[in-house]
């Protein structure tokens, strides 16, 4: 005991030596400051993951749309988003690991004196594109939400913006940020952009390619200010599958595909093919089904019925090029731009080219992504079934029905186009809670937290419901 206290004796005698000990208030762990490019790059990467995500919790629009299923778990297969509190995820992930590190970079950069105009320019034109790209994401999820008080920590409780305003002030920012990116500047390194590895012409594509995107997801609603966006956008726009922008995970963690994780490090076996994909892919004998899918056990082809238990041996699994730990996650591509512009002849727009050839290159280069071949294509466009002239329907039928083929993968596109082409028509999930959704519901905590703006922004969209339509889905 005795020698105890003489050695804690000792070590506050060493202590009161130390006079000066405002050095043990640092935060070691916790940076004074981030690099903006370290802000650009974790946005870009928690959007990416939250687009290419399987996830129950995060993102369920493979089955909102039909291409997968479930063998066990059928609350959000039908279409109930809100026992996981899915709204409240997606709305989170996208003002709080998005839309808000996108801003500090944005304050950062024009912070700093040390950078060129030019670069400064850059540098923010991109990160503005982005802020479009989320908030784009949310009006097309909810109607209206907050928008010109989103990003202010001090307000509290934001107002709701109305989701028409906010979609055309988002094609105006998309209007100056192409004006503003010069390729005589640099931008951001390659390390700092995971989407477009410091390529200012890759920005300019995609920046014309999402204005063109933003400008028909509108065009039943305000067919003037579409027209506008898509003739200005069109030679500028995604013109091969050189100009795609992708984001490439990796093959070891913690950068690997989010499937890869939740199927294969989680061990997830439940999800499975739905029937309506396969069975459209079968009918057409669609070269992309092996790539989607793999084969049961009996060596067939089965797709199972959404919202029912389905038998994990009798149905088909995802195919492993699909979850790969690596497989890249599109933000926007060739094969979609090349669908805008057949839709863009069809209503009219001065774009350049045939509906039909548009529609071919589509269909042509998403084989060729899956994996296919130029003569793949060329036989699958050969069909009746398939050919622009001969396929069924009205061009809404058509390039709808195909375009649902090709954004496999990209499941919330997916369901945009679905809601504003109003096609293709897919089977009611067994048991479903509701017509087929149109919208998400806000999340619960906006309706505890921020309850006076919440209920105002209810009742200007027709109401909370999953049914509500957006402005622009008018049919």
């Amino acid at each position: 005991m005795k020698k105890l206290i003489i050695f804690f004796i000792g070590m506050l005698s060493l202590a009161a030596c130390k006079k000066d000990i405002t050095d043990l208030n640092i935060e070691t762990k916790k940076p004074a400051t981030v690099p903006p490019g370290s802000l650009f790059a974790f946005a870009t990467k928690s959007y990416a993951d939250a687009m290419t995500s399987a996830s129950v919790n995060v993102n369920v629009f493979r089955f909102t749309v039909s291409h997968w299923a479930m063998t066990t778990y059928q609350d959000e297969a039908r279409y109930d988003f809100t026992t996981r509190t899915i709204p409240q995820i997606w709305f989170r992930t996208m003002y709080r690991d998005v839309l808000q590190n996108l801003s500090n970079s944005a304050a950062l950069i024009s912070a700093d004196a040390t950078i060129t105009p030019g670069e400064k320019a850059n540098k923010l034109a991109i990160l503005d594109i982005m802020q479009v790209t989320a908030f784009s994401t949310l009006v097309n999820t909810f109607g209206n939400v907050p928008y010109t008080d989103a990003l202010n920590p001090a307000n509290l409780f934001p107002k709701y913006d109305d989701a028409k305003t906010i979609s055309l002030d988002l094609l105006k920012r998309l209007n100056n940020d192409i004006s503003q990116l010069k390729t005589t500047s640099p931008g951001f390194t390659a390390s700092e952009d995971i989407l477009n590895t410091g390529s200012i012409a890759k920005w300019i594509k995609y920046a014309n390619t999402l204005r063109m995107q933003q400008g028909l997801i509108i065009a039943d609603a305000d067919n003037a200010s579409a027209k506008a966006a898509v003739e200005a956008s069109d030679a500028g726009a995604i013109s091969s599958a050189a100009d795609n922008s992708s984001f490439q995970y990796l093959a070891g963690a913690p950068s690997q595909n989010p499937l890869f994780v939740d199927i294969v490090t989680g061990g997830r076996g439940d999800y499975v093919a739905a029937e309506d994909l396969v069975n459209k892919l079968k009918a057409l004998a669609d070269p992309r089904l092996p790539q989607f899918f793999a084969k049961t056990v009996a060596g067939t082809y089965v797709g199972g019925q959404v919202g029912a238990n389905n038998t994990i041996s009798l149905v088909s699994l995802p195919a492993p090029k699909v979850y790969a730990a690596n497989a890249p996650s599109l933000f926007m591509d060739y094969v979609e731009t090349e669908f805008y512009r057949a839709e863009a002849v069809e209503r009219g727009y001065v774009v350049s080219g045939s509906a039909e050839t548009h529609y071919n290159n589509a269909i042509t280069a998403s084989i060729i992504y899956w994996g296919g071949t130029a003569a793949d294509a060329a036989t699958y466009l050969a069909q009746p079934a398939v050919a622009y002239a001969t396929a069924t329907g009205t061009w809404k039928e058509k390039i709808g029905t195909q375009k649902w083929i090709a954004l496999y993968s990209r499941p919330f596109n997916g369901w945009t186009e679905m809601r504003r082409l109003d096609f293709p028509k897919v089977t009611a999930p067994v048991s479903a809670r509701s017509a087929f959704p149109t919208r998400f519901t806000y999340p619960g905590n906006e309706q505890q937290l921020n309850g006076t703006n919440y209920t105002a922004a209810a009742a200007a969209i027709g109401g909370d419901l999953t049914t509500t339509k957006l402005f622009w889905d008018k049919f």
